[in-house]
């Protein structure tokens, strides 16, 4: 028995050991293996300890794992419902990948609603596991960021309106996807199960592209028109989230509506003071002279980067440039100005991937 035993511990080691090799990484702890526990049955994580770090086609990933073609095929569909794997169609053949923890597994687990008893386990699980600094600081600490904050275009000064970039533009990145689809926000489903949730709707997360395809395929969102997905940004505008993308220039996959108190990313800021995410190109400067000293501002910001003196002060370390507090200013004594150092985002989720995987090799 103890042979047994130890046989299967194994298995879920190497898959934990295979899923930190991911660009954007998971550190091994014992609640990261409550997690792959929960998540993965014994076959499951045999499979996806032997996933390449490449996308693979059935037969060959027949061949890694020396599992029949017929019987793999029925572990790789099962996976790819839970979300432990994305499966991917490529003309006549389908490509298979194992999915990382963020953007990921995770993700795939809360856009569900499913068994309340299970996900409430997995929400104490996941929020353990996420709340502790390491954590924090390897998935998303990085040089190269998994998200990048993307500014309120209604609060873009008019002097630099035609200097904005498309891919600087939600609204743009939106009208380009031609559409897609709209799931539920997994971090605030996540909280509604511990009880944390703010009064943020959940029903805000975009997906776009091939992305959106395989959320529609596999059930986790809806789909959704240009307009539709104009209108959650509206809606989520007006609301003072925050809105995060795909640290990519060129067909972003996922646009998320964040707040303080459920978001990951945002969370890793205000709670571990990692910089977690790219900022946009702009900064928020205040105009003293219009300024009536109310906080709105600094009530406002979601990751408290703006505190009150005489008038407020932004700790641009912090900042992400996201326009939340200058669209909040009833006076509009806060405005953005253009960053005199722009960042500049991978051109592709690929270039992305790779350079993340550069960096996780130099750094090791």
């Amino acid at each position: 028995m103890g042979h047994l035993i130890n046989a299967k511990d194994e298995v879920y080691n190497a898959l934990a050991e295979r899923l930190s090799q991911a660009p954007e990484g998971a550190p091994i702890n014992e609640d990261f293996m409550a997690i792959l526990h929960s998540l993965y049955t014994e076959s499951e994580a045999l499979v996806g300890s032997q996933f390449p770090l490449v996308p693979m086609t059935l037969n060959k990933m027949a061949d890694v794992t020396g599992i029949q073609q017929q019987e793999l095929a029925t572990i790789l569909d099962e996976m790819s419902h839970k979300g432990l794997i994305i499966d991917i169609p490529r003309r006549d053949v389908v490509y298979y990948m194992l999915a990382p923890v963020v953007v990921g597994f995770f993700e795939y687990t809360f856009m569900r609603t499913g068994d309340q008893v299970r996900l409430k386990e997995l929400a104490e699980l996941f929020e353990k596991y996420f709340g502790q600094d390491g954590v924090a600081r390897e998935i998303a600490g990085g040089e190269t960021k998994i998200m990048r904050a993307m500014i309120y275009e209604k609060v873009i000064p008019l002097a630099v309106e035609t200097e904005v970039l498309d891919y600087e533009q939600a609204s743009e990145i939106i009208r380009k996807s031609g559409g897609g689809a709209i799931s539920l926000c997994a971090c605030r489903h996540k909280a509604s199960h511990l009880g944390t949730a703010c009064d943020a709707p959940q029903e805000v997360c975009m997906s776009l592209g091939g992305a959106a395809e395989w959320i529609i395929r596999k059930g986790l969102g809806k789909p959704a028109t240009v307009d539709e997905l104009l209108n959650v940004l509206d809606e989520t505008t007006e609301l003072g989230l925050v809105h995060l993308c795909d640290n990519v220039m060129n067909q972003p996959t996922y646009i998320c509506s964040c707040c303080s108190c459920c978001c990951l990313m945002l969370r890793a800021i205000s709670e571990h003071k990692v910089a977690s995410v790219l900022p946009s190109n702009f900064i928020p400067c205040i105009e003293a002279d219009a300024c009536i000293g109310c906080g709105v501002c600094a009530e406002s910001c979601k990751i408290g980067a703006i505190t009150m003196s005489d008038i407020p002060v932004v700790d641009q370390a912090i900042c992400i440039g996201c326009g939340v507090c200058a669209a909040a200013c009833p006076t509009q004594a806060v405005s953005m100005s253009r960053s005199s150092v722009l960042h500049i985002s991978p051109a592709t989720v690929k270039g992305k991937l790779v350079r993340m995987a550069k960096e996780k090799r130099q750094s090791q």
